[in-house]
């Protein structure tokens, strides 16, 4: 068991990495699922909650993703190869980040953070692309919905230079989720919200954010943050 904060109680919100192993989930932290709601063309627009999953305060997430009683952990790890490296940058985000500066609104992204969840564009364009034409108070706000519906906060906002970011008043939880592809419903990362603490197997924590996307498939190389690699085109 990936215990590394003695002195924290087991009823103090957060997550712990166990080395090669699950996630363990302290302070009775909700856990539910969510669907992406998409488009007739497959474009994704926002999230619909499909209930609750009964948990009894610290319970264990899979990470490898062959646990056969999923989401929840079933020590298949154990047997199954899995390599649970942690690879993902330590660095604060802000030294990560590009800005793109638009009219009334700075949009900054964290490449590295990226779960590719598809929110931030659309058939015709991208927040990158349209972050230019934000003179016109339409786009801006089209801006500002995608950016806010990006689970992994890759992108965030602010509307002024020196201003801090805006962020979408999310609840202290952890979502189960279920993309939707060309080849059909296919379940997505953990979604973690509401700045829960995410602490390493080797006991440093990682930066305290928002909205995080932790892989769940056991393939991603950013581990413990998704990238992607669960889709069936792969990591792009």
């Amino acid at each position: 068991m990936a215990e590394n904060s003695s002195s924290q109680k087991s009823d103090v919100p957060r997550i712990v990495i166990e080395k090669d192993g699950p996630y363990h989930v302290y302070g009775d932290v909700p856990l539910v699922r969510k669907r992406q709601v998409v488009s007739e063309y497959g474009e994704p627009l926002t999230w619909q909650k499909e209930g609750t999953i009964e948990t009894k305060g610290t319970y264990t997430l899979c990470r490898c993703g062959h646990s056969a009683n999923r989401p929840f952990c079933d020590m298949t790890h154990l047997f199954e190869p899995f390599d649970g490296s942690e690879t993902a940058d330590l660095r604060p985000t802000a030294e990560r980040q590009k800005v793109f500066i638009g009219t009334n609104i700075i949009v900054r992204r964290d490449y590295s953070l990226c779960s590719e969840s598809g929110f931030c564009g659309t058939r015709f364009s991208n927040v990158e692309q349209m972050v230019s034409n934000t003179d016109d108070t339409h786009v801006r706000s089209l801006v500002i919905a995608m950016v806010e519906r990006c689970p992994s906060g890759s992108f965030t906002y602010a509307i002024a230079e020196g201003e801090p970011d805006i962020e979408p008043d999310l609840p202290q939880q952890i979502a189960v989720t279920t993309e939707m592809t060309s080849a059909g419903p296919i379940q997505g990362p953990l979604w973690v919200t509401g700045n829960i603490p995410i602490e390493r197997s080797d006991g440093q924590l990682l930066e305290v954010r928002n909205r995080v996307t932790l892989c769940c498939c056991g393939k991603s190389q950013n581990k413990p943050f998704c990238d992607g690699s669960h889709r069936p085109e792969g990591h792009k």
